[in-house]
């Protein structure tokens, strides 16, 4: 419509500027014609005679006459009502042919004529109203037909407009839904022929979308399903180790791993669950629960602060827990047993900063354990990189430095709900 607009206005002043010249020039044209006529009409009677009496008569037979506007220059003086001066009838006279002068109130028409008496000049006067009579009624006239057609261009640009804007809105719309999640989402294929060429990859690219995730899902369920066996076996050897709290504490680390694998199962093939955020000290208190018993085996002394106070993040609990035990476990596995390790939540206005330091050697390349897939212990690589994709869920961060206590500090940056 904008385009429309501003074309139709340009064509329509191209075209209004010089049809306004036009017609005031017409309009002067006609009243310059009219004058001419007006002094042609006293012709005969100046032909026939110059005396007084009998040109004010003719003069007076007039329209120009009745109205004053016309006066005939003898050499014996003038009759009629004259609007020139006498130096305008001395330049007439050297001219010796029709002329016009202009007066502060109109223009005089000056119409030289052979008389029997000499040269006479007949003086037809037009006053401005005249000379532009009927221009501004003109120029309105045009000025609406010239609205009228750019509304027109307007609204015919903006209906053969619609159906590519409401297609590319659909389009829009798709795009956003199947953003926020909805592999459902699709998107009707019509509107101008590439906007349907359009639709028609969206929608084939929603439909592999969904394909891939689907079989990526199944994927996840069988290589997670594939675990049960050792699972089992492991199970079974621990139900030898007889009675004892080392035997248990192994046959119920090998349950909750049976029930994490079975949990990656269900989530591989239904979807990631509803995201209603967690309580971060409560994570931290259930793990330390769990990672203590491994931390006392070991001779590690460990303190946990700040997990008192309860800090609800948008992160699913399942999220926290593996972003916080990714961290727990690099510090033993890293670090010689008898190392000393903290965790500490630091309680912000807006931010949850969840802390795991250790007494260990630390990190050589903080640069280089933070890509994904990248160690240099022989491990997956993949432990900071899940915790610091679930920070950045949240709109937080990632950072890893030099502890107090002398080895590394990983910093666990989450934003408040």
């Amino acid at each position: 419509m904008l385009v429309a607009l501003a074309a139709t206005s340009l064509v329509a002043l191209a075209f209004l500027i010089p049809l306004a010249i036009v017609t005031k020039k017409a309009a002067y044209d006609s009243a310059i014609s009219e004058a001419e006529k007006q002094a042609n009409a006293l012709t005969p009677a100046l032909v026939i005679t110059t005396k007084g009496p009998e040109i004010r008569q003719a003069i007076r037979s007039t329209r120009y006459g009745g109205q004053q506007r016309l006066a005939v220059h003898l050499n014996s003086g003038t009759v009629g009502t004259s609007h020139i001066t006498a130096a305008d009838l001395e330049e007439a006279r050297k001219i010796a042919r029709a002329a016009t002068v202009e007066r502060p109130d109109g223009i005089a028409y000056l119409q030289p004529l052979a008389t029997t008496n000499g040269i006479a000049i007949v003086e037809a006067f037009v006053p401005h109203e005249q000379l532009t009579h009927g221009v501004i009624g003109t120029w309105w006239a045009l000025g609406g037909v010239a609205i009228g057609l750019v509304a027109v261009s307007v609204l015919v640009a903006d209906r053969l407009g619609a159906r590519a804007v409401k297609a590319t809105r659909t389009l829009a719309e798709g795009a956003r839904k199947m953003g926020q999640g909805d592999l459902s989402a699709r998107v009707p294929v019509k509107g101008p022929p590439e906007l349907k060429e359009v639709g028609k990859a969206f929608n084939a690219m929603a439909e592999r979308v969904r394909h891939l995730l689907a079989a990526e899902r199944e994927v996840v369920a069988d290589l997670s399903h594939r675990l049960r066996t050792p699972l089992t076996a492991l199970l079974l050897d621990a139900d030898t180790l007889g009675r004892g709290p080392g035997a248990d504490r192994v046959r119920e680390a090998v349950q909750g791993l049976e029930r994490e694998v079975d949990e990656i199962i269900k989530a591989a093939r239904s979807g990631l669950p509803e995201n209603t955020g967690a309580d971060a000290a409560s994570v931290v208190r259930d793990r330390l629960v769990f990672w203590s018993a491994l931390a006392d085996d070991q001779d590690r002394p460990w303190t946990v602060r700040g997990a008192d106070k309860p800090a609800q993040v948008p992160l699913a609990r399942a999220d926290l827990t593996a972003a916080l035990d990714a961290l727990l476990g690099n510090v033993f596995r890293y670090t010689p047993e008898g190392t000393r390790f903290a965790v500490t939540l630091v309680h912000q206005a807006d931010l949850v900063a969840l802390v795991v330091e250790d007494a260990g050697p630390g990190i050589a390349n903080t640069e280089h354990a933070l890509r994904r897939g990248a160690s240099g212990g022989g491990s997956t690589g993949l432990g900071l990189d899940i915790a610091r994709r679930a920070a950045e869920s949240t709109g937080g961060s990632l950072h890893v430095d030099r502890g107090p206590l002398g080895g590394a500090r990983v910093q666990l940056r989450l934003r408040r709900m």
